[in-house]
Parts: C-alpha cells; structure tokens; sequence
C-alpha cells in the first residue's frame, strides 16, 4: 500500500480542476498538487463540451465573472499564438416575435449602466454600423449586443435562416475555442514543476492531519496525504462531498448533442452560435405524429417543445462539420460513468434544428453514417451558477456545478477557487458563488427569478 503528500489535492482532471492547478501555479507559485481522476484528463465531462463562450447573461455578477474569464481566455490565446483556436462571431439569438422587451429587460439587468452605450438597435436594410461576423477574429470583433429587426437585413447577413425570422439578438463577446487544447496548453504550461497526476477512483476521505484520501488504482490502493483539498469532480461532486460529511445543493440532467459532416452545405461558415429561442413542436411527418400520439412514452415528442435548440459550424472556417444540440432534459438523475444516450436523440434534434435552418432538412433519414451521437451531465444548483470556495471542513474547497458552461467559466472559476486555497484577495463577485450565498435572501430571490426566465 502506497501513501504519499502533498500540499493540494485536487479530485477531477476535466478543464475546472485542471484551470484550478493552473492559476494555483500561476498566480500563487503553489505547485505541490496532486491531480486525482479514473479516467485521464479531459476526457469526461469536459470532452462532451460544446465549446461555446459567452457574456451574455441575465445578471451583472455573472457577466462580470464570464467577462473575465473571456479576458483570461484572451491572455492564453495571446501567448500561446491562438493554440486554443478561439474564434468570436457571437452568440445569434433568434426569434420570429417583434416584440423583445422581456429579453431586452435581460440584457439592461446583466449589462447594468453600460447597457444603453452596448446596446445598438438595427431596423433598415442597409445598416451601415453593423458589422457583419464574417471574420471569425476575436481580437478585431466588436462588443456589445446588435438588435437586428429588418427581415431584409437578417436575409443579407443570415441566409441559412428561415424566412420568418423577425429579430436576431447577436451578442458579440461570444464564439467557441477548442476546449481540449486549452486543458492540454494548461497541463503543458505545469510540466517541470511538482505537480503529479494519479489514475484511480477515490473511494474515501478521512480528516487526519488534513485530509487523508484513498484512491484505488491500476496498481492497487493508494493513500495522499493533502493539506487541502479541492472537490473538482463534475457530475460527481456531491458523492466527494458526502465523504466529508456536506450535502452540496446539486442535481444533475444528462443533456445530448451530436456532429456530423455537412456534405450539403446546409450551414454557412460564418454562421455563429445561433439559438432559435422559440418553442415549437417537431416536424414529423403526419403519420410519424399520429404515431407517436398513440404511444404514452413518446407522445411527448408529438406535443410542443422548448425552445434554446442550438447550431454551429464546427472545424473553423475550412471545416465542414456542424453541431446541434438541445437541452430540453430537465429530468434530475444520478450521474453515472457510461452516458444515456437516446438513440432518437440525433432524429429529434435534426428536425428541430431544421426549423432555424430549413436546410439541414436534407438530413432527414439520411445523416452521414459517420455522425457523433455523445452527451454529458450537467451538474447544477437550482439557480445554475456554480459553486466555488470552502466547502465544510478547513482545507476543503470546492470548484463544480458548472453546467454547461464548464469550459467558457474555466479560467474564471479556476482563478476564483486558486484564489480562496491561496488565501488571497478574493474578486467583488466571489460571495455570489460560494455557499454563504444562501444566506442572502434578495440574492437568493433575484437569482431564482433569473433562472426562471423572469429576469
């Protein structure tokens, strides 16, 4: 039986517990870290990531947070010649509604007192201040939203869309990076100092001297001896928390996407991240909905549907894959290591991708053989911020429930959870996702009705 020490522990090596060592070293010269997973880095919850970055949310802290976690973004992409392939054309909400006023309302509770100066309405068809995303530059990509209310205008600049859109809301700090290359940049940038990395299961935890944490492994059981440690285990969070005697406030969904090569050119290159915000019900062929209506298992895939289904070239502009995703699973389970896969998930996501972009119609019963079905659980309080900071016992820290915005908050959550193990100057935002937030009561209120969509 092998024992052996170290300052920090950190259970997880998806991109949180692996930006969690980065800013540990980085900005705190602690290196004396152990990293712990059964699989090897990035190759869980973080390898299901859609990759996608943003700062568009419905209240001030989380916009701050995401803003500097995009700020972070930009320094790696910066000093490492864009190894992590970060693009920004934007998030593209769409809708077939004129009137926005509820998102509008989002959009001046997130940006606050700068929302009047980033907001920038656009309702003839020639519009000359907009600037089109066709250059997928981020450093050169402007900032705040564009409102773009001119059905000629959305034509020009988004011809895969369908004809009845009336409004794109396009946020502009936003696009996707390579989530893989950032974890790799990550573990590179650690190499030569004293960080290790260990392969097993942890199957406890005991409060001795710290934290004594056994690990069964390929070659057998293992014990570390950590002064603290830092719970980064996803989907898994809440069974490390329970060693330590805390309930953490968690749940998780199992959620679906898939990737296939766009043989047909259904998607335009420098297409964005585009949302169809509207609901709507799938589009089966009559006899597959009367079919469907009569089975009791399935008669809810021939009833109305959620909106946020989402689409985005996939590859960089020489590509020619696409993804499409819908988080439509609101059904809270125990996370499990092999994934729940719907085999009609691909089906049903295709026809309601096809809705925003009539093209990928050409799909129906015939995606390339080839296509990626995968998925990924998210973890997630019930207001779906994350969790961050001391977790129950002295020396324990958390970094999870993360949903799925577990890449685009990495560097943020990792800077902030570095932080509280450091015992350094903690940024304004930080009692907003540690669990004393549930002690402040309007917080706690105006977050729930965030979530909600009320806010």
């Amino acid at each position: 039986m092998k024992y052996s020490s170290c300052q920090i522990a950190i259970i997880g090596t998806g991109i949180v517990g692996i930006a969690t060592a980065y800013y540990l070293a980085k900005n705190h010269g602690l290196t004396d870290i152990v990293l712990i997973d059964r699989n090897q880095p990035m190759t869980f919850t973080s390898a299901q990531s859609g990759e996608n970055y943003r700062n568009w949310w419905p209240h001030p802290i989380m916009v701050a947070f995401t803003n500097r976690s995009i700020d972070l973004l930009e320094d790696i992409a910066t000093e490492s010649n864009n190894l992590i392939k970060m693009n920004r054309r934007g998030y593209s909400l769409v809708t077939r509604n004129t009137d926005i006023d509820e998102i509008i309302k989002q959009l001046h509770v997130g940006l606050g007192a700068t929302a009047d100066d980033l907001i920038r309405y656009h309702t003839s068809s020639a519009s000359p201040q907009y600037q089109s995303p066709v250059d997928p530059d981020w450093e050169s990509a402007p900032s705040g939203v564009d409102i773009l209310q001119n059905q000629g205008l959305i034509r020009r600049i988004f011809p895969s869309y369908a004809l009845d859109i009336q409004t794109v809301i396009h946020i502009r700090r936003g696009g996707d990076i390579s989530g893989q290359q950032l974890g790799m940049h990550m573990l590179e940038t650690l190499k030569g100092t004293e960080l290790t990395r260990i392969t097993g299961s942890v199957e406890g935890i005991d409060q001795l001297n710290g934290f004594l944490i056994e690990i069964n492994g390929k070659e057998g059981v293992q014990h570390i001896q950590a002064d603290k440690i830092v719970n980064a285990a996803g989907p898994f969070a809440d069974n490390i928390a329970k060693m330590l005697d805390v309930d953490l406030p968690i749940y998780n969904t199992f959620q679906q996407k898939i990737a296939f090569e766009d043989r047909a050119q259904a998607i335009p290159r420098d297409m964005p991240f585009s949302i169809d915000l509207d609901g709507q019900n799938i589009d089966w062929s009559d006899d597959d909905r009367a079919m469907l209506l009569e089975e009791p298992k399935f008669r809810w895939l021939a009833e109305a549907m959620p909106g946020s289904i989402h689409c985005r070239p996939d590859g960089g502009d020489k590509g020619n894959w696409v993804k499409l995703g819908w988080a439509y699973n609101e059904t809270p389970a125990t996370a499990t290591w092999e994934p729940q896969l719907d085999d009609n998930f691909p089906d049903i996501v295709l026809r309601g991708a096809a809705r925003l972009n009539p093209k990928l119609k050409d799909y129906y019963g015939q995606l390339p053989r080839t296509m990626h079905h995968y998925g990924g659980w998210y973890s997630m309080t019930d207001v779906n911020w994350p969790l961050i900071g001391p977790m129950g016992p002295e020396g324990a820290f958390m970094n999870c429930a993360q949903s799925g915005f577990g890449t685009m908050s990495a560097c943020a959550s990792g800077e902030l959870c570095a932080a509280w193990v450091a015992g350094a100057k903690l940024p304004s935002y930080s009692h907003a996702f540690s669990l004393a937030r549930a002690g402040d009561a309007v917080l706690m209120q105006t977050l729930r009705e965030s979530a909600k969509g009320v806010l």
